[in-house]
């Protein structure tokens, strides 16, 4: 009897050392996302990734907040799937055209060119999925924030919706309850809203995403009297009161647009949020507390924020047999 339980003991250290390498005691028990799943079919895989979204933000720094939209808004329909990647077909209309995508959603063509480098490394081996979920770290990091380790593993889905994209993703409009259930849905929570809202320190937003703030703030002809008054006076020069004005940009976080830091916080904390979904973060007590505590903890916003992005893109991942690997990202094979 002893020689048995001596003989289980290195079956008993394995499954702790594989639970402790995951990260967490069960981050994705039902997804089975592993850390270092290509780490011998496609060694170089992270270095390519890297290198194309540095390519792509030394273009252009404004992909850096497209491609870490991107990832969300592909978790947050049918899970993270790389289905937004997907063009229309005689079968499905897609996500690329779903009201929140459309002429807004951006960066295809930077994921597309890092698949075809990584399928000439590794040929059928890495998802369209995988690549997004890295090349939205890597976004994070070149911006100034933080690296976190990405589990991998997802499979690419076999189709999309352009319905459910229309249904599940966050709107600008919507009150916070609404976005909270949203979040709640997909096994997110309130302290994941306020982080993952922070994503909003880089980037910028069109302005009929928020003009009704400017000018006619819930049919009254006047302004959010929320909104600070200088920041009021510089979005009505940046968005003027007309039609034209509608797809100009302005920064999500005008302190550092291109930089990702806590400024976000600092922001709302000051009533300069730029989106009403943004701003209404200080009218629940929850969030608002958590607003100011990562106004005053530049350190924990960072740390926050890793974790609920490892969290977000556990969310409806396919594994093992389920889906595909793309060969390109933009159809099913």
């Amino acid at each position: 009897m002893a020689h048995k339980q001596i003989s289980c003991f290195p079956i008993l250290l394995f499954l702790v050392l594989s639970l402790t390498h995951l990260g967490t005691p069960f981050p994705s028990a039902y997804s089975q996302l592993d850390y270092y799943f290509y780490d011998q079919s496609c060694p170089r895989l992270q270095m390519i990734v890297k290198y194309g979204v540095w390519a792509a933000i030394s273009n252009e720094t404004r992909i850096a907040a497209s491609l870490l939209r991107l990832h969300f808004h592909d978790c947050f329909v049918n899970g993270c799937d790389g289905s937004i990647l997907l063009d229309d077909t005689n079968d499905f209309k897609g996500e690329k055209n779903a009201l929140p995508n459309r002429n807004s959603a951006r960066g295809f063509e930077v994921i597309e060119s890092i698949k075809a480098d990584v399928e000439r490394a590794c040929p059928s081996t890495v998802s369209c999925a995988d690549i997004l979920a890295l090349a939205a770290r890597e976004a994070v990091v070149l911006s100034g924030g933080p690296f976190w380790s990405v589990p991998l593993g997802r499979r690419d889905g076999l189709t999309a919706s352009q319905k459910a994209a229309n249904e599940n993703l966050p709107g600008p409009f919507e009150p916070l309850e609404n976005i909270t259930a949203k979040f709640i849905s997909k096994g997110l929570d309130i302290k994941d809203v306020v982080v993952l809202s922070g994503a909003h320190t880089i980037g910028f937003a069109q302005c009929f995403t928020f003009k009704n703030r400017l000018f006619n703030f819930k049919g009254s002809g006047k302004p959010d009297p929320r909104l600070d008054s200088s920041s009021l006076t510089n979005l009505q020069s940046m968005c003027p009161n007309k039609d034209a004005s509608n797809t100009n940009l302005a920064p999500l976080d005008s302190p550092s647009p291109y930089t990702f830091d806590n400024s976000y916080y600092t922001s709302l904390v000051s009533n300069s949020g730029l989106l009403e979904s943004d701003q209404a973060l200080m009218g629940d007590s929850t969030a608002a507390a958590l607003v100011n505590s990562y106004t005053y903890m530049a350190y924990l916003f960072n740390s926050d924020f890793a974790a609920s992005m490892v969290k977000m893109g556990n969310v409806g991942v396919l594994t093992g047999k389920n889906g595909q690997i793309r060969k390109k990202c933009g159809s099913v094979n």
